[in-house]
């Protein structure tokens, strides 16, 4: 047969569309054409594939060679195209049959000796395979992460004689097993933190309820150490998320398939691009807030970063996903973390602080606090001092602090009841769902309507504002919110409350 037909797939995202590699050997004088919008890596897969092939002891057939890979205006990237082309033309020249690859789809990345490298996408490629009736075939680097995909059937290959040897149904290869998780996950303990009641509350509402967090006092309170704590606390991810999660990780090589169920916790520096936190480059590739999707975004010394920087998070916030537009295609990631925020009240750090006067003026107060914008404290639900506590204090109760275990099991006692009542954690209700699950009696409206209009608060606030009291009712089995729980929602979203550092 001259001509052959090899499934494989692409990466756009963490999507891996269908593509067919069709191979066709033609008379004429001897060349090697790949057509259908490969880019410079691809076309350089024929060197790859030649030399593989004669290190593999196939003979490389001495005719025109056209490899066509379609859909013809889908982007072709990266290395993942060597395997089914190589497999094409062995089909092709009669050297493999045909009728085993059909059952297949292939992806990999050939070395001159013939063996597989890994290649980034196995796991989006496994789920989108997990659609068809075919088995996905990646190098054996790759098949333990793309194996964790529920209802695929993955295939380890080392190197393209053994799988050539599967196809001829000598030496069948087992389907690859998902590596089996390493234990319970560690994470800091909360039992580290001594002191800071209102923090610790408010971590733990946070977590409950999936809400982003402002911790904001002078330096060495203690924020950073709070941040840390939370993905401790957390409820394990969803399966989905987890796995969503290892996909974007595996971009840059920062998967463990043994860890696939831990809450990320990223804390870029400040110095960071809006590229390095929201994604980007010349072919679009996950930033800090698509890899902290599932976990933990940590954004320390906040008013720090660049304007532009904070000001590409609204959008994530809002709906969890990035879209990263180019000039010929878009790319969406998902980006659906918890923000956890930390910032001094002024330049010097010491705004309000009962031991260090403060150095600022009033003018370097403003125009630090100026550089994070209202709409984007407006997205934030807990507003959250932390003081400074004595040296007693600090020396004498190490160790006495409520672990991050027992917090845990609050927490996700707290998301069950969320989840039986409306398939979602609060923060993510969306308006005709928060209508009845927060509906207020006329003693609770009253006084939200009075505090909202003392407060100043937006509308987005005082929705935001119903859902953590939501959340602090789940807290506590209470069935309708109470004052009670309106006016401790209300306490963590004061506004002027860093203005009064």
């Amino acid at each position: 047969m001259e001509l052959s037909v090899v499934y494989s797939r692409a990466l756009s995202g963490i999507e891996a569309p269908l593509v067919r590699v069709e191979t066709h050997l033609s008379n004429g004088l001897p060349a090697f054409h790949i057509v259908g919008l490969p880019e410079t890596a691809v076309r350089e897969s024929k060197d790859r594939v030649r030399s593989a092939l004669l290190n593999s002891h196939f003979s490389f057939p001495d005719r025109r060679i056209t490899v066509n890979l379609a859909p013809a205006d889908l982007p072709k990237e990266g290395g993942r195209f060597d395997l089914p082309i190589a497999l094409g033309i062995l089909a092709a020249s009669g050297q493999l049959p045909q009728q085993g690859l059909s059952a297949h789809e292939f992806v990999g990345e050939l070395a001159l000796d013939g063996s597989l490298r890994a290649v980034p996408g196995a796991i989006a490629a496994a789920i989108a395979t997990c659609q068809t009736t075919r088995a996905l075939v990646v190098p054996a680097d790759s098949a333990a992460a793309a194996a964790l995909a529920p209802g695929s059937r993955v295939l380890a290959a080392t190197d393209l004689l053994t799988l050539c040897a599967h196809l001829n149904g000598s030496c069948p290869i087992a389907p690859a097993t998902p590596l089996a998780s390493a234990g319970a996950i560690e994470y800091p303990d909360l039992r580290d933190v001594v002191g800071q009641q209102v923090a610790r509350r408010a971590l733990e509402i946070a977590a409950s309820g999936g809400h982003h967090l402002l911790l904001f006092g002078p330096p060495g309170t203690g924020k950073t150490l709070l941040a840390s704590r939370l993905p401790g606390i957390l409820p394990a991810p969803d399966p989905a998320v987890a796995l969503a999660a290892l996909a974007l990780r595996s971009f840059y090589q920062d998967s463990r398939p043994d860890q696939y169920f831990s809450r990320p916790f990223r804390n870029p520096h400040h110095s960071a691009s809006p590229a390095a936190l929201s994604g980007g480059g010349s072919k679009p590739r996950p930033g800090e807030i698509s890899l902290a999707h599932g976990g933990v975004l940590f954004l320390d010394e906040l008013a720090e970063f660049s304007r532009s920087s904070l000001e590409a998070l609204r959008e994530p916030l809002e709906c969890g996903e990035i879209t990263l537009s180019r000039a010929t295609h878009k790319i969406r990631y998902p980006a659906r973390f918890q923000l956890v925020a930390a910032m001094n009240p002024c330049p010097c750090g010491y705004l309000g602080d009962a031991l260090q006067p403060c150095r600022c003026t009033p003018e370097q107060v403003q125009r630090y606090r100026n550089r994070v914008s209202g709409p984007l404290l407006d997205r934030i639900d807990l507003h959250i001092p932390v003081h400074r506590l004595p040296p007693g204090e600090l020396l004498g109760t190490g160790g006495s602090a409520e672990p991050s275990a027992t917090v845990r099991t609050r927490v996700q006692h707290g998301r069950d009841v969320q989840l039986r009542r409306q398939g979602c954690a609060n923060a993510d209700l969306d308006a005709a769902a928060m209508a009845e699950a927060c509906a207020l009696g006329r003693p609770q409206a009253r006084h939200l309507e009075a505090a909202a209009t003392k407060l100043n608060l937006s509308g987005r606030a005082l929705h935001r504002t119903l859902r953590v009291a939501r959340t602090i009712a789940d807290l506590a089995d209470a069935k309708p919110i109470s004052s009670v729980h309106l006016s401790e929602a209300l306490a963590y979203r004061d506004p002027g409350a860093l203005l009064r550092q």
